[in-house]
């Protein structure tokens, strides 16, 4: 019996508390039976010991599964009367750590049912805790989830401040998080500038704020905490100047990448040198742009880009060409067609396909005709150039330096941005000389001929301050990034369904 009484502390030591009476297996079932111990309970009214009993009542609630099978407690609890004249008659005593008011389920088992549905919420989570012998409801588990407590943060010092889309490209909210301990401290339902405006007047003591070049949250910054420090996101002004090299890039293709049939020759090319002809003419008139586009029956972006550019050449871009299974053969099929211009295509066929060509006859066929064996095609695409750029230069296999070396010569544009990529990158690890460098930077930039990289310098220009807080500073918003991307995750759980209350409490407890 000794042995029995030890298995029995030590399977159910959450119960010591209580007087186990009996244990029944009943299959898929562990019933047990057990008492108050009878001690005297202090009355939640005026603190006196109570013990004489009144009467008594059972109470049935879940506990945590052993041997994976449900267990449920049958407790016999005592309702006492209170010795102290004037307070209460009777009550019903309670036993902290195990029965609970109004519980149906001991603090344990509740305990490890949030865990779970803190991370899977309601059907994932039901559906889990089903494989683990608790049985619940969807709608249990998200009131439990519900239930649980967000953790109390301290007011940050260093506020980081972000959106993330609710339902894209209509609703979005704000996440703010210490950007100190990468702890969430709110979420709020909307992106406008009064709403963050709101929460930094309710709670003082910011002082630095990390943010992307959103103008609604510089507005409220700026309204509340007036000699706040603004930090902008330097992984945005590292995308920004990415877009802007791309542009740059494939606006001088042509440059770069001589490709085989001339470009000007093509229909597109044509259609693209008569339009520019016909906006600038009605720009020399003194024509507005939105009266060009009008009468062009264009687009007003379309009229922009065609008036910002002084050559029509430089809107003409190298033809495109997706890569197929010739290409590894084309010097072969280069060298054979020079020596013999009227070689036969099914021999050139027969001959790469004993070097390994997999393709088809028809393949060749297209290729060839395109004119890609004769022309000097682009080797890379203007896509994959602008990665090559923006890749650190001991990180570019041997290959690529070599194409990169090869393609940037060939044209002074592509030697200027080059130079203009690395010295800029070398400015995202902060120290206090950068601001100083920036400047020197962006002088540097609007003395080349690269329109794209001018108006890269003007956003930045309209947000000075925090750029050089960004460049000077070690502070980041990169927390708040991954956060949002966390974010995208728990809305894929949810599948649409749930509603803001409960994604920001799944947010706060993460």
């Amino acid at each position: 019996m000794s042995d029995v009484d030890a298995v029995l502390r030590t399977v159910f030591a959450g119960l010591s508390p209580l007087v186990i009476e009996e244990v029944v297996d009943q299959d898929e079932l562990i019933l047990i039976r057990a008492r108050t111990p009878s001690t005297a309970v202090a009355c939640p009214g005026c603190g006196a010991p109570a013990q004489r009993v009144h009467g008594y009542h059972e109470r049935v609630v879940a506990d945590v599964p052993v041997d994976a099978r449900r267990v449920v407690l049958r407790v016999r609890v005592r309702r006492l009367v209170c010795p102290t004249r004037g307070c209460r008659q009777t009550f019903r005593e309670q036993i902290p750590g195990v029965l609970e008011r109004y519980q149906r389920r001991t603090p344990r088992l509740n305990g490890q049912i949030g865990a779970v549905v803190k991370e899977l919420a309601g059907r994932a989570g039901a559906r889990l805790l089903s494989a683990l012998a608790v049985l619940t409801s969807r709608h249990t588990a998200l009131r439990i989830l519900l239930g649980l407590p967000p953790p109390a943060r301290p007011i940050p010092r260093v506020l980081g401040v972000d959106d993330f889309a609710l339902r894209r490209s209509r609703r979005y909210a704000t996440v703010l998080i210490d950007a100190e301990t990468h702890e969430r401290v709110d979420v709020l339902l909307d992106r406008r500038a009064d709403t963050l405006e709101s929460w930094l007047r309710e709670h003082p003591g910011v002082q630095i704020v990390c943010r992307d070049s959103s103008a609604t949250y510089a507005e409220a910054v700026r309204r509340v905490l007036p000699d706040a420090v603004q930090v902008a996101d330097r992984w945005h002004l590292w995308h920004n100047l990415a877009e802007a090299t791309g542009k740059e890039v494939a606006a001088h293709s042509l440059c770069w990448a001589k490709a085989g049939p001339a470009p000007s020759d093509g229909l597109q090319a044509t259609t693209t040198r008569d339009r520019w002809h016909h906006v600038h003419a009605l720009l020399d008139k003194g024509v507005g742009l939105l009266e060009c586009a009008r009468r062009l029956n264009l687009s007003l972006n379309t009229i922009k880009r065609y008036a910002r550019v002084t050559e029509p050449d430089k809107l003409i871009r190298a033809p495109r060409y997706r890569p197929t299974l010739v290409d590894p053969y084309r010097d072969h099929l280069r060298q054979r067609r020079e020596q013999n211009p009227a070689v036969p295509v099914l021999h050139l066929f027969h001959e790469i396909k004993t070097m390994g060509y997999t393709g088809s006859l028809n393949l060749l066929h297209k290729y060839i005709n395109q004119g890609r064996v004769e022309a000097d095609r682009p080797a890379v695409s203007p896509r994959r150039l602008t990665g090559y750029l923006l890749t650190h230069p001991d990180h570019r296999s041997q290959r690529q330096q070599d194409l990169f070396d090869s393609f940037t010569t060939a044209c002074p544009e592509m030697t200027a941005l080059a130079g203009l990529v690395h010295s800029f990158a070398a400015l995202l690890k902060p120290i206090s000389s950068n601001a100083d460098r920036l400047a020197d930077w962006i002088n540097a930039a609007r003395r080349e001929d690269l329109p794209h990289l001018h108006a890269f310098t003007r956003g930045l220009d309209r947000d000075r301050d925090a750029v050089d807080a960004a460049v000077t500073l070690p502070h980041h918003n990169g927390t708040t990034e991954g956060v949002n991307t966390k974010t995208k995750l728990l809305k894929r759980q949810m599948y649409g369904r749930a509603g803001f209350a409960l994604l920001r409490h799944r947010i706060l407890l993460g």
